[in-house]
């Protein structure tokens, strides 16, 4: 496991966190959140470069379990015969911890680094994170951007049968984990704003030889799948929200973006063509700008 000069570690809410920051100190703070089982380095560094150019101090953190933050080694996530019956028939399933425990590390590691107030931007799980954060600490949040999440509504952001048993399938004798994540990227990727497999190795190997940790991929999928829906919590939020969604995305498909949209009044909804479940690099710019334009609202 290995680390740059850049990463930091706090502690938040019992646990140690990895994180790295951008910008000036005294500078306005927008905080990324990154989604299900994506390092903090799935946040590209032009996007926090661009952001800082916009007047902003970024920062990037490793969730529990992922990462260069702390796992919760031995807990057993439910298996997903038991996940199904719960989103089907209200099966009562105890896991490893939610969103909410998830929430309360993002807020922790605001507490560690002195912040009373930031921008929070989620993607994701992140979104789905965001969305309660903002939701829970009003005043500690100044502006929400949810991309590429959902509202936790049934039937909406759901992602095909195909994608989903692509995303637990196991590795085998002639298929390692990375062949898996890099024929899940396919699956996901942006149709419009295309990468090769040989690219989305090189990206995914550098993931790999920073931290692996499998089962903590098994309890944030538990996490994600048990959450209730966020639809009164959505109701309450007063601060700017942007909704940025891909039109062709096949994880969490653009009904989810539409859906969180649809709970808060004052959201603004950005769908891209041909972006699919990335952050493709052809966008940035676009995206950054529309971040600056939601925390001047």
């Amino acid at each position: 496991m290995s680390t740059d000069n850049r990463t930091q570690f706090l502690q938040a809410n019992g646990l140690r966190i990895a994180y790295e920051e951008f910008g000036r100190s005294e500078a306005p703070v927008i905080l990324l959140v990154a989604g299900l089982y994506n390092q903090l380095v799935r946040w590209p560094v032009e996007l926090c470069e661009l952001l800082v150019a916009r007047g902003f101090r970024v920062i990037r953190f490793d969730n529990r379990d992922i990462g260069l933050s702390d796992k919760i080694e031995g807990a057993l996530a439910p298996s997903f015969f038991r996940l199904f019956l719960a989103s089907r028939v209200g099966l009562a399933v105890k896991t490893p911890y939610t969103l909410d425990d998830m929430a309360e590390d993002t807020i922790g590691v605001l507490d560690a680094l002195n912040i009373q107030a930031a921008h929070i931007v989620g993607m994701s799980m992140g979104g789905m994170i965001s969305q309660i954060v903002t939701g829970r600490y009003p005043q500690r949040i100044l502006s929400l951007t949810s991309i590429m999440s959902t509202s936790g509504v049934r039937g909406k952001g759901v992602a095909s049968i195909p994608v989903s048993l692509q995303m637990i399938k196991p590795v085998t004798k002639t298929r390692t984990a990375l062949d898996n994540s890099v024929d899940i990227w396919r699956m996901i990727g942006s149709p419009g704003y295309p990468i090769s497999d040989d690219e989305a190795r090189l990206i995914l190997k550098a993931e790999y030889k920073r931290s692996s940790n499998p089962a903590g991929y098994l309890r944030q999928i538990a996490a994600i799948n048990t959450a209730p829906n966020r639809v009164a919590l959505l109701n309450s939020i007063k601060v700017p929200v942007l909704i940025i969604h891909g039109k062709q995305d096949r994880l969490v498909p653009v009904s989810g973006g539409i859906d969180t949209a649809r709970h808060i009044s004052q959201a603004k909804l950005e769908l891209f063509e041909g972006m699919g479940h990335t952050l493709p690099q052809q966008l940035l710019s676009r995206f950054a700008d529309l971040i600056y334009q939601n925390s001047l609202e």
